[in-house]
């Protein structure tokens, strides 16, 4: 199924999500994945609430409970504690051993992270049709490295796999991950199309000048990528493959 911000559910062969989508193929199109929704589920069912605790008990050990403000002080996302400290401790010891505790968790779950179904098909098929594929997330990029060695697809991004540094203030909706992306295939934005689940893709397509196709699992996903004006959200990925091969074949 397919689903729009205008007609809700349509059908595969719907006219005008084909057309809208049509906008943004061209022959030399490359397609830059998000990494955590779109190809797997790195922590699902809340399962990221341990290692950001981690990162808090780290911070508190190192006599720098301040730091933990706002949203740091109870998130289940990581990410946040990371950001946040990093924001008033940049290049600090405390922020490099947050990331590294962060990288090394985030690897362990991409041991066990189930896959997004139909997402290794669709890279495999992208492939095929000599569409060239990157991957630009907010996580570690040792961690995609080894879910798409498990799941036997990284030799198809050649390593284009652009992640998070060690400046995480360049986090999505930051455009930063998908121009290193763009300038690591060595395409121009126009030739390009991201794949995302969260409206800071959206953001970080639409400041990169990217096209953008939303991902969801149910309309509750749906909706906050609609807000964010996404034109074309798929609720099951793997139908984009046979969207590409229509007009490339």
């Amino acid at each position: 199924m397919i689903q729009d911000g205008r007609t809700g559910y349509g059908k595969l062969n719907d006219r005008g999500a084909m057309r809208r989508l049509a906008r943004y193929l061209t022959p030399d199109l490359c397609v830059i994945f998000d990494f955590d929704g779109p190809l797997c589920r790195l922590f699902p069912d809340g399962s990221s609430a341990p290692l950001a605790e981690d990162l808090r008990r780290i911070v508190v050990a190192r006599g720098a409970e301040e730091l933990l403000v706002g949203d740091a002080r109870a998130s289940i996302d990581p990410q946040v504690v990371l950001k946040t400290v990093y924001r008033q401790r940049p290049r600090s010891p405390l922020a490099a051993e947050l990331e590294a505790r962060l990288t090394e968790g985030e690897t362990a779950a991409a041991a066990i992270a189930p896959p997004t179904p139909g997402a290794d098909l669709l890279v495999r098929e992208l492939s095929q049709l000599g569409v060239r594929v990157a991957v630009a997330t907010n996580n570690a990029p040792a961690a995609v490295t080894a879910y798409l060695r498990r799941v036997e697809i990284e030799g198809c991004f050649e390593g284009h796999i652009h992640g998070r540094t060690d400046d995480p203030t360049l986090l999505k909706p930051d455009p930063d991950s998908v121009e290193r992306a763009l300038g690591g295939l060595g395409v121009a934005a126009y030739d390009a199309l991201m794949i995302g689940d969260m409206p800071t893709d959206r953001e970080a397509a639409r400041e990169a000048k990217v096209a953008f196709v939303g991902y969801a699992r149910d309309e509750a996903g749906a909706g906050p990528l609609w807000a964010a004006g996404a034109e074309l959200v798929l609720s099951h990925i793997e139908l984009l493959s046979t969207m590409i091969r229509r007009p490339l074949s």
